[in-house]
């Protein structure tokens, strides 16, 4: 079998925890930040891990994860 391809975007936006779970960025901070609240902007700090559903379709995206 050839070696299975990744999806270079994914790369770029996803990686993987020690037990197999999908880590991403926080979304929502790029721009109309002055609407959203001190504790919106708070919480959305740092990582976050994906829900089951949305890390099984990342999880087709990254065939090696």
């Amino acid at each position: 079998m050839p070696k299975l391809k990744s999806k270079s975007g994914a790369k770029k936006r996803f990686s993987f925890t020690a037990t197999g779970k999908v880590k991403a960025n926080q979304s929502g901070k790029r721009h109309m930040m002055r609407r959203r609240s001190k504790r919106f902007i708070r919480d959305q700090r740092g990582t976050t891990i994906l829900n089951e559903s949305d890390a099984r379709i990342v999880k087709k995206f990254l065939p090696y994860g």
